[in-house]
């Protein structure tokens, strides 16, 4: 499981260039995507398609590929298997009597909680928010009395939804960070309260994925003096 750069093409180890030339095949969530990071690093290694649509027989072909060498599984950005589909493969790599090896690297949870201001001592991460107003105040509420930072993904098209039903079940004030483009041209960490966020975010149209950071109604509101 090798990591690759989650924006900037630099944040990539040499330990994953190392392994992404060495190995006989790369299993990749977009080969499209991949394609470029190896162009780009002039890696010659065949590709294979890997996604969360990915069938049980398609799963199959890759472990018996396994048998004759290894395998690299990469996400488009990221680690793989958090919040993405290369689980499944791992299980059933595992449960074969495989080794699984982790090559670690970038992270845009790491990344955002690096430069978020919330505390970082204890979080919990969650993934994607859920897709309906509904589904994201149970969530919400469910950890409203939560000591630790939460962290979340959600798409440009549902993050004002996502902040106004943070508000409406958690309240205005509450302490967040928003980081969008981590590592690109135009990233960019807002630090403050969800109502702060709110209106930053109405007055500037959102763009790109975003993680969302949630402080405990004890946590202190970042990059507001105390």
């Amino acid at each position: 499981m090798v990591a690759t750069p989650i924006g900037n093409l630099e944040d990539i180890t040499l330990r994953a260039l190392r392994v992404l030339k060495q190995v006989p095949l790369v299993a990749a969530e977009d080969t499209r995507v991949t394609r470029t990071l190896l162009r780009t690093y002039d890696i010659q290694t065949p590709l294979a398609s890997f996604h969360e649509f990915t069938s049980s027989s398609r799963r199959g072909k890759l472990l018996d590929r396994l048998e004759d060498g290894d395998v690299a599984l990469v996400t488009d950005a990221g680690t793989p298997v958090v919040s993405d589909p290369g689980y499944p493969l791992i299980r059933d790599a595992i449960q074969a009597g495989h080794t699984v090896v982790p090559v670690p690297g970038a992270s845009s949870v790491m990344a955002a909680l690096m430069a978020s201001g919330l505390p970082t001592h204890a979080f919990c991460f969650y993934g994607f928010l859920p897709r309906t107003t509904a589904a994201r105040r149970k969530f919400f509420a469910r950890y409203a009395e939560c000591d630790d930072t939460l962290v979340v993904f959600d798409s440009p098209y549902r993050i004002l939804a996502s902040l106004k039903d943070l508000i409406a079940t958690l309240g205005s004030e509450r302490p967040v960070a928003l980081a969008r483009e981590l590592t690109k041209r135009f990233e960019e960490v807002f630090r403050g309260t969800a109502a702060a966020a709110l209106q930053h975010f109405t007055e500037q149209p959102p763009r790109g994925e975003f993680t969302l950071l949630i402080g405990s109604a004890k946590a202190p509101v970042p990059g507001v003096a105390a």
